[in-house]
Protein backbone atom coordinates (compact mmCIF):
# COMPACT_ATOMS: atom_id res chain seq x y z
CA UNK A 1 0.00 0.00 0.00
CA UNK A 2 2.83 2.50 0.78
CA UNK A 3 4.21 2.29 -2.71
CA UNK A 4 3.11 5.79 -3.64
CA UNK A 5 4.24 8.57 -1.59
CA UNK A 6 3.63 11.76 -1.04
CA UNK A 7 6.28 13.55 0.57
CA UNK A 8 5.84 17.07 2.50
CA UNK A 9 8.37 19.28 4.75
CA UNK A 10 8.52 22.14 7.14
CA UNK A 11 9.82 25.19 6.11
CA UNK A 12 12.95 24.54 7.88
CA UNK A 13 16.32 24.33 5.66
CA UNK A 14 16.99 20.77 7.15
CA UNK A 15 13.17 19.61 6.24
CA UNK A 16 13.65 21.16 2.92
CA UNK A 17 16.90 19.49 2.18
CA UNK A 18 15.47 16.20 3.17
CA UNK A 19 12.67 16.80 1.48
CA UNK A 20 14.73 17.12 -1.51
CA UNK A 21 16.66 14.31 -1.02
CA UNK A 22 14.01 11.89 -0.54
CA UNK A 23 11.92 13.16 -3.94
CA UNK A 24 15.18 12.74 -5.88
CA UNK A 25 15.43 8.94 -4.45
CA UNK A 26 11.80 7.80 -4.43
CA UNK A 27 10.03 10.67 -6.24
CA UNK A 28 6.88 12.71 -5.52
CA UNK A 29 3.48 11.45 -6.20
CA UNK A 30 0.64 13.65 -6.40
CA UNK A 31 -1.82 14.16 -3.29
CA UNK A 32 -4.97 12.35 -5.10
CA UNK A 33 -3.22 9.35 -5.67
CA UNK A 34 -1.10 8.74 -2.89
CA UNK A 35 -1.41 6.06 -0.33
CA UNK A 36 1.11 7.48 2.37
CA UNK A 37 2.39 10.63 3.35
CA UNK A 38 5.67 11.21 4.54
CA UNK A 39 6.08 14.31 6.47
CA UNK A 40 9.53 15.96 7.36
CA UNK A 41 9.77 18.21 10.31
CA UNK A 42 8.46 18.65 13.83
CA UNK A 43 5.87 17.37 16.11
CA UNK A 44 4.16 21.09 15.26
CA UNK A 45 4.33 20.16 11.38
CA UNK A 46 2.74 16.85 12.17
CA UNK A 47 -0.76 18.75 13.59
CA UNK A 48 -0.10 20.67 10.88
CA UNK A 49 0.04 18.01 8.14
CA UNK A 50 -3.22 15.67 10.09
CA UNK A 51 -5.11 18.63 10.02
CA UNK A 52 -4.70 19.45 6.53
CA UNK A 53 -5.06 16.46 5.01
CA UNK A 54 -7.17 14.71 7.82
CA UNK A 55 -9.81 14.33 5.24
CA UNK A 56 -8.28 12.36 2.91
CA UNK A 57 -7.77 9.19 5.51
CA UNK A 58 -3.93 8.48 4.78
CA UNK A 59 -1.67 7.30 7.03
CA UNK A 60 0.83 9.56 7.76
CA UNK A 61 4.42 8.65 8.93
CA UNK A 62 6.52 11.44 9.99
CA UNK A 63 10.32 11.57 10.03
CA UNK A 64 11.86 14.11 12.55
CA UNK A 65 13.55 16.94 11.25
CA UNK A 66 12.41 19.63 13.79
CA UNK A 67 13.48 19.26 17.63
CA UNK A 68 11.13 17.40 19.75
CA UNK A 69 9.72 14.63 17.42
CA UNK A 70 7.62 13.24 20.21
CA UNK A 71 5.11 12.26 17.13
CA UNK A 72 7.94 11.61 14.63
CA UNK A 73 10.32 8.40 13.53
CA UNK A 74 14.15 9.00 13.20
CA UNK A 75 15.37 10.37 10.19
CA UNK A 76 17.18 8.21 6.96
CA UNK A 77 17.00 8.26 3.58
CA UNK A 78 17.28 4.36 3.11
CA UNK A 79 14.84 1.71 2.58
CA UNK A 80 11.91 3.77 3.48
CA UNK A 81 9.67 1.71 1.63
CA UNK A 82 10.33 -1.09 3.55
CA UNK A 83 9.98 0.86 6.89
CA UNK A 84 6.38 2.02 5.64
CA UNK A 85 5.74 -1.31 5.07
CA UNK A 86 6.95 -2.66 8.48
CA UNK A 87 4.85 0.09 10.39
CA UNK A 88 2.19 -0.01 13.02
CA UNK A 89 -0.31 2.29 12.93
CA UNK A 90 -1.75 4.47 15.96
CA UNK A 91 -5.47 5.62 15.40
CA UNK A 92 -6.57 8.94 17.11
CA UNK A 93 -9.65 10.91 17.56
CA UNK A 94 -9.36 14.75 17.96
CA UNK A 95 -11.24 17.19 20.41
CA UNK A 96 -14.32 19.26 18.53
CA UNK A 97 -14.32 22.95 20.04
CA UNK A 98 -17.25 24.73 19.79
CA UNK A 99 -15.96 28.91 21.32
CA UNK A 100 -18.57 31.50 21.50
CA UNK A 101 -17.10 34.89 22.05
CA UNK A 102 -18.96 38.52 23.60
CA UNK A 103 -20.57 38.62 20.46
CA UNK A 104 -22.21 36.16 20.10
CA UNK A 105 -20.10 34.27 17.30
CA UNK A 106 -19.72 30.81 16.74
CA UNK A 107 -16.27 29.41 15.91
CA UNK A 108 -15.67 25.42 15.77
CA UNK A 109 -12.20 23.62 15.71
CA UNK A 110 -10.68 20.73 15.83
CA UNK A 111 -7.76 19.86 17.90
CA UNK A 112 -4.97 16.84 17.83
CA UNK A 113 -3.75 17.65 20.94
CA UNK A 114 -5.64 19.84 23.67
CA UNK A 115 -8.57 23.17 23.27
CA UNK A 116 -6.70 25.90 25.87
CA UNK A 117 -8.39 28.31 27.48
CA UNK A 118 -6.09 31.14 28.59
CA UNK A 119 -6.56 34.29 30.16
CA UNK A 120 -6.36 37.35 27.76
CA UNK A 121 -5.27 40.38 29.98
CA UNK A 122 -3.04 40.73 33.00
CA UNK A 123 -5.66 39.38 35.66
CA UNK A 124 -6.43 35.65 36.07
CA UNK A 125 -9.27 34.30 34.83
CA UNK A 126 -12.47 32.77 36.11
CA UNK A 127 -13.81 30.15 35.23
CA UNK A 128 -17.00 27.93 35.95
CA UNK A 129 -16.87 24.06 34.95
CA UNK A 130 -19.71 22.31 33.84
CA UNK A 131 -19.46 18.40 32.73
CA UNK A 132 -21.88 16.36 31.11
CA UNK A 133 -24.49 19.82 32.05
CA UNK A 134 -23.55 19.54 35.67
CA UNK A 135 -21.82 22.03 37.22
CA UNK A 136 -18.67 20.45 39.14
CA UNK A 137 -16.42 23.92 40.16
CA UNK A 138 -18.60 26.92 40.21
CA UNK A 139 -15.44 28.89 40.13
CA UNK A 140 -12.08 28.06 38.74
CA UNK A 141 -9.01 31.02 38.86
CA UNK A 142 -6.65 30.51 36.92
CA UNK A 143 -4.23 31.84 34.25
CA UNK A 144 -5.91 29.01 31.96
CA UNK A 145 -7.36 25.62 31.34
CA UNK A 146 -6.99 22.99 28.73
CA UNK A 147 -8.73 19.60 27.85
CA UNK A 148 -6.39 17.33 26.17
CA UNK A 149 -6.46 14.02 24.55
CA UNK A 150 -4.08 11.14 25.20
CA UNK A 151 -1.97 11.73 22.27
CA UNK A 152 -1.65 15.61 23.52
CA UNK A 153 -1.20 14.78 27.17
CA UNK A 154 2.68 14.84 26.97
CA UNK A 155 2.53 18.45 25.10
CA UNK A 156 0.77 21.66 26.97
CA UNK A 157 -0.96 19.52 29.12
CA UNK A 158 2.30 17.80 31.09
CA UNK A 159 3.47 21.54 31.08
CA UNK A 160 0.63 22.09 33.35
CA UNK A 161 1.72 19.43 35.16
CA UNK A 162 -0.74 16.99 33.57
CA UNK A 163 -1.47 13.48 33.86
CA UNK A 164 0.36 11.68 30.80
CA UNK A 165 -2.31 9.50 29.51
CA UNK A 166 -2.04 5.82 27.92
CA UNK A 167 -2.92 6.10 24.23
CA UNK A 168 -5.51 3.39 24.12
CA UNK A 169 -7.19 5.06 27.34
CA UNK A 170 -10.92 6.24 26.59
CA UNK A 171 -10.28 9.29 29.00
CA UNK A 172 -9.32 13.23 28.72
CA UNK A 173 -7.79 15.19 31.08
CA UNK A 174 -8.79 18.20 32.31
CA UNK A 175 -6.05 20.56 33.39
CA UNK A 176 -5.97 23.67 35.44
CA UNK A 177 -3.00 25.99 34.37
CA UNK A 178 -1.61 27.90 37.28
CA UNK A 179 -5.00 27.30 39.80
CA UNK A 180 -5.38 30.04 41.91
CA UNK A 181 -8.14 28.77 43.81
CA UNK A 182 -9.30 26.11 44.24
CA UNK A 183 -5.80 26.00 45.18
CA UNK A 184 -5.17 22.57 45.38
CA UNK A 185 -7.32 21.63 42.40
CA UNK A 186 -4.95 19.51 40.02
CA UNK A 187 -7.61 18.75 37.42
CA UNK A 188 -9.74 15.38 36.64
CA UNK A 189 -9.41 12.27 34.60
CA UNK A 190 -12.69 12.20 32.26
CA UNK A 191 -14.28 9.59 30.17
CA UNK A 192 -14.19 10.09 26.17
CA UNK A 193 -17.87 10.92 26.20
CA UNK A 194 -18.05 13.85 28.52
CA UNK A 195 -18.70 17.00 27.40
CA UNK A 196 -16.71 19.63 28.94
CA UNK A 197 -17.93 23.39 29.00
CA UNK A 198 -16.45 26.10 30.71
CA UNK A 199 -18.08 29.28 31.12
CA UNK A 200 -15.98 32.95 31.51
CA UNK A 201 -17.07 34.53 34.63
CA UNK A 202 -16.35 38.68 34.32
CA UNK A 203 -15.45 38.65 30.48
CA UNK A 204 -15.37 41.71 30.16
CA UNK A 205 -12.81 42.13 33.33
CA UNK A 206 -11.01 39.48 32.73
CA UNK A 207 -10.93 38.45 28.87
CA UNK A 208 -10.11 35.04 28.12
CA UNK A 209 -8.97 33.04 24.68
CA UNK A 210 -9.54 30.27 23.38
CA UNK A 211 -7.07 28.17 21.54
CA UNK A 212 -7.13 24.93 19.47
CA UNK A 213 -3.71 23.01 18.95
CA UNK A 214 -2.16 26.49 18.45
CA UNK A 215 -4.14 27.09 15.63
CA UNK A 216 -7.42 28.27 15.85
CA UNK A 217 -7.42 31.31 18.35
CA UNK A 218 -10.42 33.25 19.77
CA UNK A 219 -10.28 35.92 21.40
CA UNK A 220 -12.72 37.28 24.35
CA UNK A 221 -14.79 34.09 24.73
CA UNK A 222 -17.78 33.85 26.75
CA UNK A 223 -18.41 29.63 26.93
CA UNK A 224 -16.22 27.06 25.22
CA UNK A 225 -17.25 23.46 24.94
CA UNK A 226 -15.27 20.37 23.97
CA UNK A 227 -15.79 17.01 23.62
CA UNK A 228 -13.83 13.82 21.56
CA UNK A 229 -14.82 13.78 18.23
CA UNK A 230 -14.82 9.73 17.31
CA UNK A 231 -16.41 10.11 14.36
CA UNK A 232 -13.06 11.63 12.91
CA UNK A 233 -9.55 9.34 12.97
CA UNK A 234 -5.91 10.11 11.96
CA UNK A 235 -3.45 7.87 11.42
CA UNK A 236 0.03 8.17 12.09
CA UNK A 237 2.69 5.53 11.16
CA UNK A 238 5.53 4.83 13.39
CA UNK A 239 8.16 1.98 13.39
CA UNK A 240 8.00 -1.35 15.20
CA UNK A 241 8.22 -0.87 19.02
CA UNK A 242 8.32 3.06 18.76
CA UNK A 243 5.05 3.48 18.72
CA UNK A 244 2.82 6.08 20.63
CA UNK A 245 2.14 3.79 23.43
CA UNK A 246 5.98 3.12 24.46
CA UNK A 247 6.56 6.51 23.93
CA UNK A 248 3.77 7.42 26.09
CA UNK A 249 5.38 4.75 29.00
CA UNK A 250 8.44 5.64 28.08
CA UNK A 251 7.72 9.55 28.88
CA UNK A 252 6.82 9.03 32.29
CA UNK A 253 9.89 7.34 33.42
CA UNK A 254 13.19 9.81 31.95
Amino acid sequence: MQGRIRFTASKAPVAQEALARLIARYGQTEMRRAQVIVALGGDGFMLETLHAHGARDLPVYGMNRGTVGFMMNAFAEEDLPQRLAAAEAAVINPLAMRAENTKGKVTEALAINEVALLRQGPQAAKLRVVIDGRERLAELVCDGALVATPAGSTAYNYSAHGPILPIGAAVLALTAVAAFRPRRWRGAVLPTTAEVRLEVLEPDKRPVMADADSRSSVRDVVAVSVRSAPEVTHRILFDPGHGLEERLINEQFV
